[in-house]
């Protein structure tokens, strides 16, 4: 018998991650020291808890296809979405929280789950490796369980897909008859929702930008937050925020990207980039945060998983 829970590590692995995203800094996001109207801090907190029975499964699932206990198309990570998002309604009321990262962690646990590790670091290569094989190995009934995940978060600037719309009653009827999986229907919304995007392209972002700089960033001894702050502002600038864009439009999300740019062109640690990211941190406030860059905020979570589960302890 194994000296140390492997299950259970992953999910505090993913339950750290989300905590450290929470409480930096990053502006236009709720933080330590900044709410939204109704969605506060301890919302986040509470969140991040409410997620990890799931993800200890999820794990569970991934360690019984390394034993050839379970096939892949088995794992029903859809079933585990799910549950993260009712557990999330039931143990917080400040609304959706964390489904984006829901989305992009609960591969991410299965994933841990079946690559080889060393008690306290898992291989980050056989991570990615086996997080592609999980998302293309997603059913039709894992859609249709992320259907009604969506539903029970009831997410913000949702907007309206042309095709398999989650509020089209056929959609569900449609999945089922035409044997669309998860992976596909994520396929066709990859385009304008970057979580979808970060699921069938094997985590680019998460894996080549966000993770690379956020221990670069360690490296060079800053603080976590300022860590955090920078790659946040380096994701941004680089990837407009889809949440951004289907509250507003593909323009203002372009806007709020150069200026994350430039924002980070003048630093964070000295006094005109300290000043700047303020003026930018408010400007993402206003408008009932219609600017939110919570897709952005997702993405960060899921580097943050990588780095604690490469070993990363702050």
């Amino acid at each position: 018998m194994q000296r140390w829970d492997k299950a259970k590590h992953v999910s505090k692995c993913l339950e750290l991650a989300i905590l450290l995203e929470a409480s930096a800094n990053k502006p236009g996001n709720v933080n330590r020291t900044n709410d939204f109207e109704r969605t506060h801090y301890e919302h986040f907190l509470a969140s991040a808890v409410a997620l990890s029975p799931s993800f200890e499964v999820a794990a569970k699932r991934g360690i019984a296809v390394s034993k050839k206990d379970l096939d892949v198309d088995g794992i029903e990570l859809g079933p585990i979405i799910k549950n993260c998002a009712v557990d999330v309604n039931a143990w917080q009321h400040g609304g959706n929280t964390l489904l984006g990262t829901a989305i992009l962690l609960s591969p991410i646990a299965v994933a841990a789950g079946m690559t080889s590790d060393e008690e306290e670091t898992f291989d980050i290569e056989g991570l990615k490796e086996n997080l592609k094989l999980v998302v293309e190995s997603t059913t039709p009934e894992d859609a249709v369980n992320v259907y009604e995940a969506i539903k029970t978060a009831n997410p913000g600037g949702l907007g309206k897909a042309s095709d398999l719309d989650v509020n089209d009653s056929n959609s569900i009827d449609k999945i089922r008859k035409d044997r669309i999986s998860l992976y596909q229907i994520f396929k066709l919304a990859s385009g304008y929702d970057l979580v979808c995007s970060e699921w069938v392209n094997n985590y680019p972002i998460t894996f080549d930008l966000a993770y690379p700089s956020l221990m670069g960033r360690l490296k060079e001894n800053k603080t976590l937050d300022t860590a955090i702050v920078l790659t946040f502002l380096g994701v941004l600038a680089g990837h407009p925020d889809t949440l951004i864009a289907r509250k507003t439009n593909g323009e203002e999300a372009i806007r709020i990207s150069l200026m994350a740019k430039e924002v980070l062109e003048l630093g964070v640690e000295n006094s005109s980039g300290k000043r700047r990211l303020s003026e930018f941190d408010e400007e993402l406030r206003r408008s009932s945060n219609l600017l939110n860059p919570g897709t952005t905020a997702d993405i960060i979570s899921a580097a943050l998983s990588v780095c604690v589960l490469g070993g990363y302890r702050p």
